[in-house]
């Protein structure tokens, strides 16, 4: 009988994208002369279409052990998804949004001196926005309208995102270890993927269109 890593790695291994998809085991990188790979090192990589519109690439995070003494077997709490993303990188160089529920109060207090606070009250009560001390909180409020900030907040788990390295980044936090829940995972990522590219849009900010280089799988196009 398989036990829950080799269960979940079978579930992953059999994730259907909107396009081709690549599972590895454990992620690799990309040959020298080819564009940066996401989730380097990382239990149950995906990379390709995960979504419609969304490229980009995944994998398990929060890991923990689970099982008896003799049974025992490391498995996720969280999905990581990232993209390559240097068009949001020209507009806030490195920000992030963390759940306020999964964080304890003590982290809280030492990041309260770069927090960014935004107009809607459902969001700076959700999550806790910052960025390094050496950008400008007022690009990350002024790129989130009211609509982004509202759907946010509907989504019904802990999540956090951001942009780290001219990559964008979202963390799922699981309910349960099954291919609904990695699709649901990733469907919500490609869902905050495409509303910042379309916050770009509506801010009069260049932006490349969503294809494999957002995965690392080509380069980008030429401006």
């Amino acid at each position: 009988m398989a036990n829950q890593a080799e269960q979940w790695a079978a579930i992953v291994a059999g994730y259907e994208g909107a396009g081709q998809v690549t599972y590895e085991p454990v992620g690799g990188i990309n040959p020298a002369d080819g564009p940066v790979a996401l989730c380097v090192g990382g239990t149950n990589r995906l990379t390709g279409q995960l979504t419609a519109d969304f490229w980009g690439a995944s994998c398990d995070a929060d890991e923990e052990e689970v099982g008896r003494l003799f049974g025992k077997s490391v498995v996720p709490t969280s999905i990581l998804a990232k993209a390559h993303m240097p068009d949001l990188a020209e507009v806030i160089g490195a920000f992030n949004v963390e759940s306020i529920e999964a964080r304890p109060d003590e982290y809280i207090k030492q990041r309260v001196s770069r927090k960014v606070e935004f107009e809607s009250v459902a969001f700076n009560r959700n999550f806790l926005a910052t960025v390094p001390k050496e950008y400008d909180p007022v690009a990350l409020r002024e790129l989130f309208s009211p609509g982004f900030l509202d759907w946010v907040t509907t989504i019904d788990r802990e999540i956090d995102f951001g942009i780290n390295d001219r990559q964008f980044w979202f963390l799922w936090r699981l309910a349960e270890r099954t291919a609904g829940e990695l699709r649901l995972a990733l469907e919500n990522a490609g869902e905050l993927f495409k509303r910042i590219h379309r916050e770009l849009e509506l801010e009069g900010y260049h932006h490349y269109p969503p294809g494999p280089w957002n995965a690392g799988l080509e380069p980008f196009p030429a401006e």
